[in-house]
């Protein structure tokens, strides 16, 4: 569709874009990125016939882009700028419908219903149709936007270039004009060249992505080629963390400060409160959290875990909504709060800290063994489980890595098992020895702060560490479980 094939150019004799070269096929949106003054509008203008190059060449479908007389040429490719003239005078419908002048014969002479309904389309793609009537100078930055992208639109032609298309839009608009950009290009073939300062964004829509510096391209490919930690940190000069986005396969970008705004803190034991309701550790700074907790599982930061009490026959529809009511009841937030469960009192929570080579680290376990269960065996029951639960919490005072965050939790759970194999508890529907209950949960947090752990396997330092002290405290939760339940007989 669109052939760009060692372009450079820019203004007077300067060569501020070189040798650019690439190709768009129908229906693809390209995303072009790069720094401020790396040459993406330049590119853009170039490849658009609005500045003139000193070499190259760029074709449009199998047609060089300088055969196209005007008229004919805004047929095939509509452009939205970044900058519009002033046309605070006319009104909306009169902006988008100049996106027609390339299919009259004479300036609005031959408006046709076609016409009509390529105007009204537009507007309500938009949305802006509301404001048909209203004049230009009337609107906020983000509506002049939209009635502008409506009036490319309007155009109906092949390819569209975008410069910066989401300036000024809220999230809700930028979704909206996004979705409807992709919507077009799927369904009807639109082939889209856009320029982004939101490299996220671009992940999301794009099917591949540009990255210019200094003028030239540095690469283009689908959006994991691109958005390479190191290769994001050399063009823009900034620390950034990639990310896989939590719903779509496509990478998402996070600026790291140069100047941390986390004060130094340590977490121990003392900041861990228990009542008759829940063990709570109130953290005196935000913690990177890996759990499999009732609420708010999954990876996050939060300042405050709980581990709940709750009645043996607790059934309640929507748990989440009933936990949230619990942790502001606390006084807590629960959108900074990681929720576990149990049908334990609080008095069998065991909570144990260790200082180590490795660093400083806190282990709680509460372990409802009574109805503990053989992995193993379970594909044999054809009993309803029954409810015991062992909640696990290992806290770091250190920086771990997401490798680590994740063998810690293997390593953790192995370290439940074997204590559970030293103490001879069975599942005794198999009498075989059990490796856990049917409900269990474990939590890893590390404040992000001090020695760094890149590994947390049973081979590395950390994990020599993990292993030994859940083992521990697991032994001792289980001996407190069996006599508090003697002394309860």
């Amino acid at each position: 569709m669109l052939h760009v094939q060692q372009v450079s150019g820019g203004y007077g004799n300067e060569a501020y874009v070189q040798d650019v070269s690439f190709t768009v096929q129908k229906g693809e949106i390209l995303g072009v990125l790069g720094p401020n003054g790396s040459g993406k509008s330049t590119m853009l203008k170039l490849i658009s016939g609005a500045l003139p190059m000193l070499s190259g060449d760029v074709a449009l479908q199998g047609k060089p882009l300088r055969a196209y007389a005007p008229k004919e040429l805004a047929k095939k490719l509509a452009v939205l700028p970044q900058l519009h003239a002033n046309t605070f005078t006319h009104t909306v419908r009169e902006v988008v419908s100049l996106g027609r002048y390339p299919h009259q014969s004479g300036f609005f002479s031959s408006w046709r219903d076609e016409d009509e309904q390529a105007v009204v389309q537009a507007m309500a793609q938009t949305d802006v149709i509301q404001y048909a009537d209203t004049e230009m100078e009337f609107l906020s930055g983000g509506e002049q936007q939209r009635v502008f992208v409506a009036q490319a639109l309007a155009q109906k032609a092949d390819v569209l270039f975008l410069d910066e298309p989401t300036n000024h839009l809220d999230i809700a608009h930028q979704r909206q004009l996004l979705d409807m950009v992709r919507t077009e290009a799927k369904i009807h073939g639109l082939t889209v060249v856009s320029i982004f300062h939101d490299m996220n964004l671009a992940a999301l829509y794009c099917d591949r992505l540009l990255l210019m510096e200094k003028g030239r391209v540095r690469i283009i490919g689908e959006p994991h080629e691109v958005l390479v930690d190191a290769q994001i940190e050399q063009v823009y000069d900034v620390d950034v963390v990639t990310r896989a986005h939590p719903k779509e396969a496509t990478p998402q970008v996070t600026i790291l400060p140069s100047v941390s705004l986390q004060k130094e803190a340590r977490v121990t034991a003392e900041h861990i409160h228990i009542t008759e309701e829940a063990v709570v550790l109130q953290s005196p700074l935000p913690l990177r959290v890996l759990s499999s907790a009732v609420y708010n599982a999954g990876l996050g930061w939060y300042r405050t875990l709980i581990n709940r009490t709750v009645d043996p026959l607790y059934d309640v529809t929507n748990v989440s909504d009933e936990f949230a009511q619990f942790i502001r009841k606390l006084g807590a937030l629960p959108t900074n709060c990681v929720g576990m469960m149990t049908a334990l009192t609080t008095d069998h929570a065991v909570i144990r800290e260790f200082n180590s080579e490795a660093g400083h680290l806190i282990v709680a376990v509460t372990a409802g063994v009574g109805k503990a269960i053989d992995v193993s065996k379970t594909c044999e029951r054809t009993s309803h489980y029954e409810v015991g639960t062992i909640n696990t919490w290992v806290i770091v005072n250190g920086e771990l890595t997401d490798e680590a965050f994740v063998q810690a939790m293997m390593t953790a759970t192995e370290a439940k098992v074997k204590a559970l194999q030293i103490e001879e508890v069975r599942d005794q529907t198999s009498n075989t020895i059990a490796t856990g209950t049917a409900t269990d949960s474990i939590l890893i947090a590390s404040t992000q702060q001090g020695q760094q752990h890149a590994y947390a396997g049973t081979a590395s330092l950390l994990g020599k560490w993990v292993g030994h002290a859940v083992f521990e405290t697991t032994v001792e939760a289980i001996q407190r479980y069996k006599q508090l339940k003697e002394m309860a007989r």
